[in-house]
């Protein structure tokens, strides 16, 4: 099958990578940054490239939509295609945020955390998909094989709600072991030294489900230790408005 890709960032090479290594042809690379779009035509050896527009004069069976979700609706505005299918790669996307530039068109969102330099070798990357019609469904799945082996289908009103628990258990979740970091560093401590305990948490909900492993402080209504470390957190207001909501989250459940 033959695609086209409108976007340079990770999702954009890791997809389209992974499905010119499976077989399939690019036959033009697309957007808004005219280095990144050379760069990654180059990338995939891809003689055509160029700006948004130009994606309506080249023939192909999908085009892919890799760009932001604040994007996506401004660059559909720009393409028009009678018999490519168009897919977006937004998890908290509507399906219908394309609607006006193509009759087929399809959701591919992988439920993964995706960096260009850091791209997973692996084919275990669960990812939804939503097709508007047979054709898209067909040609939507066909690309998929070429990215995973771990496929399902999922409407919008169930893959906002999957992408907002990803948001949560990566990127908040990355975002306090980046507080974590500094508070060790500020206090002249080795991250290392947490980082048994932080694996600890994640091995234990392979097998458990975190209602059942929860501990600390706030499980305990240990006041007392909550308490102080709030203050401790007082030159810090946002990383302490963090710990009271979780604190009290917890407590509450």
């Amino acid at each position: 099958m033959t695609f086209t890709i409108i976007g340079t960032g990770n999702i954009a090479w890791f997809f389209s990578s992974r499905i010119v290594a499976a077989g399939h042809k690019c036959k033009g690379v697309f957007g808004r940054n005219a280095d990144a779009v050379k760069k990654l035509a180059e990338g995939l050896l891809v003689e055509k490239y160029g700006s948004i527009g130009d994606a309506n004069n080249v023939k192909a069976d999908v085009c892919f939509l890799a760009v932001s979700d604040a994007a996506i609706a401004d660059v559909a505005a720009q393409l028009s295609f009678e018999k490519t299918v168009l897919v977006h790669t937004a998890g908290a996307m509507s399906i219908d945020s394309i609607a006006a530039a193509a009759q087929d068109r399809a959701v591919l969102w992988p439920v993964y955390s995706i960096l260009r330099h850091n791209a997973p070798n692996h084919r275990n990357i669960p990812t939804a998909w939503e097709a508007s019609s047979p054709i898209a469904k067909r040609y939507v799945l066909e690309m998929a094989h070429a990215i995973t082996d771990v496929l399902f289908e999922a409407q919008y009103e169930q893959r906002k709600w999957l992408h907002l628990s990803a948001v949560i258990g990566n990127n908040f979740i990355n975002h306090l072991m980046a507080i974590c970091e500094k508070i060790c560093a500020e206090n002249n401590l080795p991250f290392s030294t947490i980082m048994p305990i932080i694996t600890q948490t994640f091995d234990r909900i392979k097998t458990a489900s975190p209602q059942t492993t929860q501990t600390g402080p706030a499980i305990r209504h240990d006041e007392n230790t909550i308490q102080q470390q709030v203050n401790l957190l007082s030159n810090h207001v946002e990383w302490r408005h963090i710990y009271e909501a979780i604190t009290a989250s917890i407590e509450r459940r």
